[in-house]
């Protein structure tokens, strides 16, 4: 297995694996990815096996408020995924140490990420890799 940074060359096979984690069409997400991948404030990574896109991970940086921070800039998981078949081999770690990486060279000294509260998975892995919970909260919306 290879991490490596990924480029706009990449952002259809980015697109393909994020489809399978957010709700959103491959051309859409490869439109975003585009983007993500020529920003000097974005990074995304490519995990692969013999030239075969096994996952990914996107970071950023937030200059807003980051829940539990107190730094600006701070990287931002925003998004990892591995397929499963590759699970339980490293891979997401990998990844997650290839965006802690690129936001120290960024200046960063701290790095954080969220999930959904009913996410086990993501809660598992973001403790088992070095995170501190900061807060749970709950969103409301209505319409007007």
């Amino acid at each position: 297995m290879t991490i490596r940074r990924a480029t706009t060359a990449d952002s259809e096979a980015l697109a393909k694996l994020a489809a399978q984690m957010w709700d959103d069409t491959v051309q859409a997400l490869t439109a975003s990815f585009n983007g993500l991948t020529a920003s000097e404030n974005a990074a995304c990574f490519l995990a692969e096996e013999k030239s075969v896109p096994i996952g990914f991970a996107q970071c950023q940086l937030r200059h807003d408020y980051v829940e539990g921070t107190e730094t600006s800039p701070v990287g931002y998981l925003e998004g990892i995924f591995v397929d499963e078949a590759f699970c339980r081999q490293g891979c997401a770690r990998a990844l997650l140490q290839a965006c802690e990486r690129w936001a120290k060279e960024k200046g960063c000294t701290e790095f954080a990420s969220d999930c959904e509260l009913e996410n086990e998975t993501s809660l598992a892995f973001h403790l088992k890799t070095g995170f501190e919970e900061a807060n749970r909260i709950i969103c409301f919306k209505k319409t007007l």
